[in-house]
Parts: structure tokens; C-alpha cells; sequence
């Protein structure tokens, strides 16, 4: 029986590296081949299928920001790849490799599966921009690709606000294995051994300034120290959010790190009393899904995403309109009741296992992948 492959087209940082990465690790490998295209700068790690073995891999100029001289040249680099490597399917990851992987697919006949992980036009800070981002998506969506949504979340915002019609969408939601083992930091330890953590980059989506605060009215009745993972490329509010922490005489209780490797963030996550998010828009966010995994309870705010994985008084908090005071009082809430706290780490695990288990849903994944080739 011939293999069903796989061509997948993104900018691998961030979420959308242990995306890829997780479905390539889990992929029937006796049914499934896959292939990838991705930015000339974005990773060196290998990319690897179930079987250990690495998978092919091509580099384009696929970077972040636009530019219509570079994402020209990726476009038809990766159109001579699509047609010398002739997919079945074409699995775009992220805006670039929408944008990219869905011109290729309409050249070329491809069908194309494309899962945004966050729409562009929610990252933008001006109105116009934000108009002009989502004017670009409603233009694609006319396209043949099906949107493949990572969350209930984004799948609505994509029939409601983009104007995908139902029977152009599906949804698989983010999925990670198990995790079984927890190594010793590469990294120094330099803060206390009694602390909440966050992970994500400064800047307008993570909305780290409003964390700050957070932390600000905490100390005032606690002693809370926080940890927060992220800095390094893209990071565009480190400047706001040191300034903020300076002004709120707040130094000694904020440690900033740069991107390390997953398995320090997981050693954080894990030792970490509570996982908090202030952001405004999300994906389906795989720290909230690790701290899932690692029975850690969540205070995140009520936004795409977030709201999909946490639900107020079973695992945790999901606070509307980013309300400092209300974030601060259920963070205290969880600090304080050691029963309450019990019982949401349990449901936290339960959460995990019945919804995001990659193990458990790597299947319906693949039945997707076939019904797009009938």
C-alpha cells in the first residue's frame, strides 16, 4: 500500500515547532511519509519521525516579518519542491506557511490543510493593521484549503469572523505525550524554590506588562516570586516590561530567562506552584497544556485558546476582561486552600489524559489526513 505524504510548509519556533514535532514523532510511519519546509533560521534541531529516523527537511527564506522580496522567493522555492516532491497533501503551520502553502497548493493542485495556531490579524496593535491582516485571511479563506483549527476557539473565529464555512473547517486539537521524566536544569537556578511561572516572549499577544501587575498586588500580602520564560527573538516589550518591574520596586521578584530547551521549560512548569497567562489571544497554548500534563493548576485570562483548556473551578481560572484584582485573588485563593488546590491538580491531569493526550488522539489526526485524499 503506497504512503500517504505529507508535505509540511511553516516558520518552526515556538508552539508551532512542538506542533510539528509532535505529530511527526506519533505518525503512523507504515501508513504515513513526511516531508518539511521550513525557514532557514528558525531551528537546527533535527526533525525526526516515530521511528527515530530523520525526516527530509528543506530550508526557505520563511521569517516572521513581511517582506515582499523574501516571501516571494520562498514562495517559489517551495513550489519547486511541492513539484519535484509531488505530496498528496500539503499541511501548512502558522501564518507564513499558510500564506505560502496555500498560493503553492492553488499552483500546483495540491490539496492543502492549513492550522493558523493563532490568526495573524489578532497580533496586530492597530486597528489598521489588524484590518489589513484579517482582510488577507478573509481573501485566502476562498481558496480550496480546508482550516484545520487547533481549538474550538480558533475554529469559531474562523467561521464567525473570517468567514470559513463549516464544511471548509475541521479541528484537531494540540496534543502532547506524556511526560514521563523530568530532567536537571541545563541552566542555573537563581531564584527561590517557591514560585509561579509563565512562559512567553514580552510582547502585545503574551501581554507580560499585565502580569507584572498582577504580581504587584500579590506581594502585597505574600511573598511571590516569579519566573518568567521567554526572552530572545521577537520579544519586542522587554524594554516595557523591565521598566514596569523597576518602577514597581519589583526586581527581586521577577526572574527573566531566555528560550532554553524544553526540557528546562518542563523542569520550571513542574516545580512551579501555579502556571499563570495574561494573554490576549492564543492558539491552543502548549505550556498550558504541559502544565495540564504535569497536574500544575492554571490562572490564565478568558481569551482564544486559554479558555479552551482551563475552566473556573475544576482546573483552574479563567479570568475575564484581565482583571488584575480577580487574578490576584484566585491566585491566592489557590495558594492558600491546599484541598482546593489538590483537587484541581488531579483535574488537571484528568484534563490532559481525556483531551490532549497525543497518544490517545494521533489517530483521529491521520483519519483526517485520509479523508482529504477521497
Amino acid at each position: 500500500m503506497k504512503k500517504i505524504k505529507i508535505a509540511h510548509i511553516l516558520h518552526s519556533v515556538g508552539g508551532v515547532d512542538v506542533s510539528l514535532r509532535q505529530i511527526l514523532h506519533n505518525l503512523d510511519t507504515e501508513n504515513f511519509e513526511n516531508i518539511i519546509i521550513h525557514g532557514d533560521s528558525d531551528t537546527e534541531n533535527e526533525f525526526v519521525n516515530k521511528d527515530s529516523k530523520p525526516v527530509i527537511h528543506y530550508k526557505l527564506s520563511i521569517h516572521r516579518e513581511i517582506s515582499l522580496i523574501q516571501d516571494l522567493k520562498a514562495t517559489l522555492k517551495a513550489l519547486k519542491i511541492i513539484r519535484r516532491e509531488k505530496p498528496d497533501l500539503i499541511h501548512s503551520h502558522s501564518t507564513k506557511g499558510g500564506v505560502i502553502g496555500r498560493i503553492v497548493g492553488f499552483l500546483t493542485g495540491t490539496k492543502v490543510l492549513h492550522t493558523p495556531q493563532a490568526f495573524s490579524f489578532l497580533s496586530a496593535e492597530s486597528k489598521i493593521k489588524r484590518l489589513v491582516f484579517l482582510k488577507i485571511e478573509k481573501l485566502l479563506s476562498k481558496g480550496k484549503a480546508i482550516l484545520l483549527a487547533c481549538s474550538q476557539s480558533e475554529l469559531n473565529r474562523a467561521i464567525n469572523e473570517v468567514g470559513f464555512p463549516k464544511s471548509k473547517t475541521n479541528l484537531f486539537n494540540n496534543a502532547i505525550e506524556p511526560i514521563e521524566k523530568i530532567f536537571d536544569l541545563s541552566i542555573p537556578k537563581t531564584w527561590p524554590d517557591q514560585y509561579l511561572c509563565t512562559v512567553g516572549r514580552p510582547c502585545y499577544q503574551k501581554n507580560i506588562e499585565e502580569l507584572i501587575e498582577v504580581l504587584y498586588e500579590l506581594n502585597k500580602n505574600v511573598d511571590v516570586h516569579l519566573v518568567i520564560l521567554g526572552l530572545g527573538h521577537h520579544a519586542d516589550h522587554v524594554k516595557q516590561v523591565e521598566n514596569l518591574i523597576t518602577k514597581l520596586n519589583l526586581i527581586d521578584k521577577v526572574t527573566l530567562l531566555n528560550w532554553t530547551t524544553r526540557e528546562d521549560v518542563l523542569n520550571i512548569i513542574s516545580k512551579s506552584k501555579v502556571y499563570l497567562s495574561t494573554a490576549r489571544y492564543e492558539g491552543l497554548p502548549y505550556s498550558i497544556i504541559e502544565s495540564l500534563a504535569l497536574s500544575i493548576p492554571c490562572v490564565v485570562s478568558d481569551c482564544d485558546g486559554n479558555r479552551d483548556l482551563i475552566f473556573n473551578h475544576y482546573n483552574g481560572y479563567c479570568i475575564k476582561k484581565n482583571n488584575v484584582l480577580e487574578f490576584t485573588k484566585k491566585i491566592n485563593i489557590l495558594l492558600q486552600d491546599q484541598k482546593l488546590y489538590d483537587e484541581f491538580s488531579k483535574n488537571a491531569k484528568d484534563t490532559f489524559e481525556n483531551h490532549h493526550n497525543i497518544y490517545k488522539k494521533i489517530k483521529d489526526l491521520e483519519s483526517i489526513y485520509r479523508d482529504q485524499l477521497k
